[in-house]
């Protein structure tokens, strides 16, 4: 005889109450092997997926479970070793760090792995609202100070309370450290200035009496040397033509006769200094010339 759907009516709520009957009489075992309480374990442990009986609820957040420790949850900076160098801000795909870093004049401190920091943080904060949990920004930090926590639980009623500030100063200090650095950088730009440009003293005015009672030297006059013609000689194919110089007759009268007579030796030596220096003329090479060769005449 068979029993269900394919029978008749009443076969079919018997078997939806067998059914049922099961499901409960599981339940009814799970609720009775329950009584005892198991200990909570990590997840990474090899017999977290064994229990089989027991409690599997917890009264949070009184209780809780083991956190993994690759987890990835809320961020945080460990401002004692950052260097405010802008990387995780930089990498950040959905710019949720903003960091506003302000230059020391001198070494600030020493990071736990020797790094140098010259730099405040005037703003470091992280908007937790935003963060998509990548972990790029823990991975470029160079002196890993920025971490993610296991602290999973953070909601905030307020949503502006989700954004955490890790700067070291208050804002007061930053405007201080700010105005200082620039200070510096022009006190030490003026004195590149003064430096490179030499002072220029004032000149100190004379009176009237002091110059007039100074005598002024003339300078001496640097006379330029006399340039020498050069003269290329002329050399042509025919044979230079000689210039034909017509004799001057002056005429002698007694005047003339005695003005000559009067003249001293001394003026003709003066006469001939004061005259410039004529450059002697080069020769002109005269081109030999070539007597045409005569044959003689033979006997026939």
């Amino acid at each position: 005889m068979q029993k269900g759907a394919n029978n008749s009516y009443f076969g079919n709520i018997w078997e939806g109450i067998a059914s049922s009957w099961q499901g409960l009489k599981l339940s009814l075992k799970h609720i009775w092997e329950a009584r005892q309480r198991r200990t909570p374990i990590s997840i990474t442990d090899p017999d977290y997926f064994k229990q089989e009986t027991g409690i599997v609820t917890l009264t949070y957040p009184y209780e809780s479970l083991p956190v993994p420790d690759n987890g990835r949850y809320r961020l945080h900076n460990e401002m004692e070793d950052c260097i405010v160098c802008d990387k995780c801000a930089e990498i950040c795909p959905v710019s949720c760090i903003d960091i506003e870093a302000v230059k020391s004049t001198e070494e600030i401190r020493k990071t736990s792995d020797g790094h140098s920091v010259r730099l405040y943080a005037a703003r470091f904060d992280i908007d937790m609202a935003k963060c998509c949990f990548c972990g790029l920004c823990t991975t470029v930090c160079p002196t890993e100070c920025l971490t993610m926590t296991k602290t999973y639980d953070f909601s905030e009623f307020d949503i502006r309370d989700m954004i955490y500030h890790f700067s070291d100063l208050s804002p007061e200090q930053a405007v201080e450290k700010r105005q200082n650095y620039e200070a510096v950088q022009a006190a030490k730009q003026q004195a590149k200035n003064s430096v490179s440009v030499p002072a220029i003293q004032p000149t100190e005015e004379k009176t009237v009496e002091q110059t007039a009672s100074t005598p002024t030297t003339a300078k001496p006059v640097m006379k330029k040397p006399a340039i020498k013609p050069v003269t290329n000689p002329i050399v042509t194919d025919s044979t230079p033509s000689i210039p034909e110089v017509t004799p001057t007759v002056t005429e002698v009268t007694p005047e003339t006769s005695q003005a000559t007579q009067e003249v001293s030796p001394q003026d003709t030596k003066t006469e001939e200094a004061n005259q410039p220096e004529q450059a002697p003329s080069k020769p002109v090479m005269k081109k030999p010339i070539i007597k045409p060769m005569i044959k003689k005449k033979t006997d026939e």
